[in-house]
């Protein structure tokens, strides 16, 4: 897989939160949590944000970061037009750190043991990517279902 599929699929699914969270019409409604469901959109982009940062941006592309993850569940009621920069944002660190890498960087081990075992930058990212449209998902369901009230 080359950095430019990589990258592009990144593109493509904040683009995709961005239009999610921008399709919430009452804004305070990104902050809900009812019935079963355990994380507000508002958080889970938040969530994302904060993942994407940390393990590309920092990691991968020595940006300065410094993850807050508890933050990410706890902070309520930042306005959509905040998390939509936020997601612009991101969206370029990602993309920039991406495209900083080498092809032979992809078979390199990821430089953080998260699975107990080493695993590939390559393998990692493509994790990340499956990651990010889990907690799309959710979010669309998260955003239909509270528009219903």
């Amino acid at each position: 897989m080359s950095s430019e599929s990589i990258a592009e699929l990144f593109d493509r699914d904040l683009n995709n939160l961005r239009n999610e969270i921008n399709s919430y019409e009452d804004e305070s409604k990104l902050w809900i949590i009812e019935r079963n469901i355990k994380n507000s959109g508002g958080n889970l982009c938040l969530h994302l944000l904060g993942n994407l940062k940390l393990f590309i941006g920092s990691v991968l592309g020595k940006k300065n970061y410094e993850r807050n993850r508890d933050a990410e569940f706890s902070l309520k009621n930042i306005p959509k037009k905040d998390l939509l920069e936020e997601i612009d944002l991101t969206r370029e660190i990602v993309h920039e750190s991406i495209k900083s890498l080498a092809e032979v960087d992809f078979a390199m081990i990821y430089p953080i043991d998260l699975q107990n075992k080493p695993i590939t930058t390559e393998f990692f990212l493509i994790s990340l990517i499956a990651h990010l449209n889990y907690h799309l998902g959710q979010i669309n369901y998260h955003r239909r279902m509270i528009d219903l009230n």
